[in-house]
């Protein structure tokens, strides 16, 4: 099992930066290689929200879906793959005095044999430029919303 974990500070209001993360159509913008995240229910946000999740990895593209099994608004969002490929992801929002304390963490396993170690290979150099990305994006967008 891989763990990638990253924490920032926005300098924004927890509000508004859970809310962007919260929101589905927002998701392709600031997770890296996600190329589809639709939902397949009628609730698009909060606890049993379920989403259909496509990402291109370069040379791989792995789909899954993930469901909200722990959501507490402005605090706590909790996705766990039901199907396909298996990674959990937590978001964590807290108040810091210059803004959101943002916390991710991202939970995976890999297939076993080759399979595995081929997307074990692209997964740690994707991991951390994807970090990269999340926290350009977010602080981006969510200071540009005002």
């Amino acid at each position: 099992m891989g763990v990638v974990r990253h924490q920032v500070v926005v300098d924004a209001p927890r509000e508004r930066v859970f809310d962007y993360v919260d929101g589905y159509q927002n998701v392709p913008e600031y997770l890296i290689g996600v190329t589809h995240f639709d939902p397949t229910t009628d609730q698009t946000r909060g606890l049993g929200s379920v989403f259909d999740v496509r990402v291109d990895l370069g040379p791989k593209k792995i789909k899954a879906v993930v469901e909200c099994t722990r959501y507490v608004e402005n605090e706590l969002i909790e996705l766990r793959a039901i199907d396909g490929f298996e990674a959990d992801t937590t978001w964590r929002f807290a108040d810091d005095g210059n803004g959101t304390d943002l916390q991710l963490e991202i939970n995976y396993t890999l297939p076993g044999g080759i399979a595995g170690r081929v997307l074990g290979g692209i997964i740690g150099p994707f991991a951390a430029q994807a970090v990269r990305h999340i926290e350009a994006t977010i602080a981006k967008k969510v200071v540009a919303r005002g």
